[in-house]
């Protein structure tokens, strides 16, 4: 989690925009839009979940192994873990 408040605030709005994106393709659906329209909403919330992924890695890596209060072995550790995340993400 976030240790900044303004860094929390920050990435609960992409969030929350994301869960409107998500809302705006069901309401699409339920209603037979366009396909294009709602290829385009999905590319749209893959971009701001990208978005995401990115603010959240960087405030992470900025709490853990910048500005955190950590051994090396500890610096190491969560290096290991977000590397494995990011393999994850990356598939």
């Amino acid at each position: 989690m976030p240790n900044q408040i303004e860094d929390k605030k920050r990435i609960l709005l992409r969030v929350r925009r994301i869960k409107g994106q998500t809302q705006a393709i069901e309401n699409a659906l339920e209603e037979n839009a366009d396909c294009g329209a709602i290829l385009q909403q999905i590319c749209s919330v893959r971009g701001a979940i990208n978005g995401l992924m990115y603010e959240m890695l960087e405030v992470h890596l900025k709490d853990t192994l910048v500005t955190g209060d950590s051994t090396e072995q500890e610096r190491k550790d969560e290096f290991v873990d977000i590397a494995k995340i990011l393999k994850s993400y990356l598939k």
